[in-house]
């Protein structure tokens, strides 16, 4: 609702991934690198991996827009708290087969017939598993076993694993070793750095139409890092609070206080503090890559800069969101409600409502 005020044509910190308004930060840069390279390959298994809010639906999208889909079929599974039979139904479900009530080895059949079925077609099979860190140990035997799956010497199926940092220390299991030696490369996404921030936030009001119209204090940028984390979903959330309170005081330049007057609103409702300086910690955005099931290789660029990372008290803030969402809501309800009750006795606001 602040859009038309500030002359925006769009909600520019919206909380849904959108490819529209992908950046590409060093690190989403090379994590898209990584996956165009194992979707060239495609053969076995690609892992991404990064905090809640980092990115990684983002990119998986982007990416998908890229591919031709008269040669690559793609399929996604979102939930995947599944025993292994009902991931196979899930996965040929995602693929638009009818299983009914097929038994395990008649489902494999299934899937195993759509697969070659795509080869004279000159197209092939990619599967998608978002929230992988959810996976039991026997569905992801059951993905492995779906990647045996060949033609001559043509792998049939090709899948991207990503999910949550707990995926790579279940992927670093004993139990997992074959599993490793299928996975092409896998890349961790790491937080933004103080000035990729600012680039972030600046990307995605010009993506609107942002003409600097709000102005923002050069030490806002910084405020919003530390209390975020750089993480892109915290920081969409912070930027559209921040935005919505400005509308709401009609201003046009956004200080350091409004923004902690945000954060403190944050505070009160879900109890999270703003955070000080001994609670911000450092920490280093690396790459792990797999090559032919070996350990992780050491990152690419050993001089990678250190980045802040958010303070624990706001790690769970974007498994709130849903009430955050309302608290807007409820906001606008009472907004529109003071319009359409003072607009007849206050011509000027008439004309200041967008």
């Amino acid at each position: 609702m602040f859009e038309p005020f500030y002359g925006l044509s769009g909600a520019p910190f919206q909380l849904s991934p959108d490819p529209s308004f992908f950046y590409g930060s060093r690190g989403h840069k090379r994590a898209y690198a990584y996956l165009q390279y194992g979707l060239y390959q495609g053969e076995g298994f690609i892992t991404l991996t990064g905090e809640v809010g980092a990115g990684k639906t983002t990119l998986i999208r982007s990416l998908l827009q890229q591919l031709d889909s008269n040669k690559v079929v793609a399929a996604q599974l979102v939930s995947t708290q599944l025993d292994a039979d009902s991931l196979l139904r899930a996965v040929a479900t995602a693929f638009g087969l009818v299983v009914k009530d097929y038994d395990k080895a008649r489902l494999l059949a299934q899937i195993e017939a759509f697969l070659v079925s795509l080869v004279p077609k000159g197209r092939r099979a990619l599967l998608i598993v978002d929230e992988a860190q959810n996976l039991a140990p026997e569905a992801v035997e059951e993905l492995r076993m779906l990647s045996n799956f060949q033609l001559q010497n043509q792998a049939l199926l090709q899948s991207f694993l990503v999910g949550q940092p707990e995926l790579r220390q279940f992927m670093r299991s004993p139990r997992m070793q074959q599993l490793r030696q299928r996975v092409i490369a896998s890349y961790h996404l790491g937080p933004l750095d103080g000035d990729e921030t600012r680039a972030y936030i600046e990307h995605r009001l010009k993506h609107v139409g942002w003409k600097g119209d709000p102005k923002f204090q050069e030490e806002v940028f910084a405020l919003v890092h530390g209390f975020t984390g750089g993480i892109p979903r915290r920081i969409n959330t912070l930027c559209t609070r921040t935005l919505l309170a400005g509308f709401l005081s009609e201003k046009h330049v956004i200080g350091v206080e409004d923004v902690k007057q945000v954060i403190a609103e944050f505070n009160e409702e879900f109890g999270e503090a703003a955070p000080t300086d001994t609670e911000v910690a450092m920490t280093k955005a690396d790459t792990d890559t797999f090559v032919n099931g070996a350990e992780p290789a050491p990152a690419m660029d050993s001089s990678a800069p250190i980045v802040v990372a958010g303070p624990p008290n706001i790690i769970n803030l974007e498994r709130r969101i849903s009430g955050l969402e309302k608290a807007i809501a409820i906001t606008v309800n009472l907004l529109r409600q003071m319009i359409g009750t003072n607009k007849d006795s206050d011509p000027g606001l008439k004309r200041r409502a967008p």
